[in-house]
């Protein structure tokens, strides 16, 4: 009797342990595919482009570096995007390039013809925005049909606008051909008819702001964000579509009917090389990192965000790459 006693306790005893060895070796996978998901990284990653899209990418850039992944060097360019793409199609070019407009036709030809993959990534929405002096006090509201005017040189003076408004000449300013901004502008909004001759182009977004800054007769043209950072020195005008003047804002600016400043709003981009991206592991963290922190980041640096769901189907993409 005691020898069954004795040995139906060492059967329990043995049975008790291979549930805890069992335990234990789940939760032994658990630690190492936490510990692989959130693996330390090391490298660097290389973006260019967008002056409209920098500050979001470099805002991201600096919490990824900060609260992510400490050991990887995150460089923000802004060229402007066609000019980056230029740095982003070339063998060993950069990871990402910034765009504030589609990639075009020549340019995935170029990608193929180097036999480099392309993901595209849509991180916000931006308001095309027309901004004057402070002192400004007549042109703050325009109809879309003056603006054009304006920009093609249909009207020189203010004076031809409206009677109302001074007999002083109109200066013209906004970015250069560089920047993705220019191309939306002058393909979308000037249906590719040229700007007026002395339209005052720059490659620097913060030269533009100082010069309307400056200029008592001045309007330019550039992304939302830049306004928002600068309502200190500028006003940005309010453009009647044809149901009333609309200023642009992060409520206003969005794709549909229900946004008033629709027709002015455009989708933001970054490319990612698929190529680059599989060969170094920090350049698809990064990649994944952007689109989960995309509509925070977006808001606070003066993007409208886009629906979770075209969120979730970028992440969806890219965690496919792995």
């Amino acid at each position: 009797m005691k020898k069954l006693k004795k040995l139906s306790l060492l059967l329990m005893l043995a049975a008790v342990m291979s549930i805890i060895a069992a335990c234990g070796g789940e939760d032994d996978k658990a630690t190492s595919e936490g510990t692989e998901e959130n693996a330390e990284l090391e490298g660097s990653v290389v973006i260019d482009g967008s002056g409209t899209v920098y500050p979001f990418m470099v805002e991201m850039a600096e919490q990824y570096m900060t609260n992510e992944q400490e050991n990887v060097s995150v460089e923000v360019g802004r060229a402007g995007t066609s000019a980056g793409f230029k740095k982003f199609l070339v063998e060993d070019g950069t990871d990402f390039n910034d765009a504030s407009r589609q990639i075009k036709d020549e340019e995935k030809a170029t990608a193929e013809e180097l036999g480099i993959e392309v993901q595209e990534m849509k991180v916000a929405l931006d308001g095309l925005t027309f901004v004057i002096n402070s002192d400004n006090d007549w042109a703050e509201e325009l109809t879309q049909d003056e603006v054009k005017q304006i920009f093609l040189g249909e009207k020189k003076n203010w004076s031809d606008i409206r009677p109302e408004f001074p007999n002083e000449p109109i200066v013209t300013m906004g970015p250069n051909e560089n920047h993705g901004t220019y191309e939306f502008f002058w393909e979308k909004i000037l249906e590719e008819q040229d700007l007026v001759k002395d339209v005052n182009l720059q490659q620097d977004y913060s030269t533009l702001v100082d010069l309307v800054s400056k200029e008592k007769n001045a309007i330019a043209f550039f992304g939302y964000g830049y306004y928002e950072n600068n309502k200190d020195k500028l006003k940005a005008v309010k453009v009647d579509f044809g149901n009333g003047a609309v200023e642009p804002t992060l409520e206003t600016i969005g794709e549909g009917e229900e946004f008033g400043y629709a027709p002015f709003t455009r989708p933001v981009f970054t490319y990612l090389n698929v190529n680059l991206a599989k060969e170094k592991p920090e350049v698809l963290d990064y990649a994944i990192y952007t689109m989960n922190n995309a509509q925070e980041v977006a808001k606070k640096t003066g993007f409208a965000p886009l629906t979770d769901e075209e969120v979730e189907a970028t992440i969806s993409t890219l965690e496919g790459l792995k």
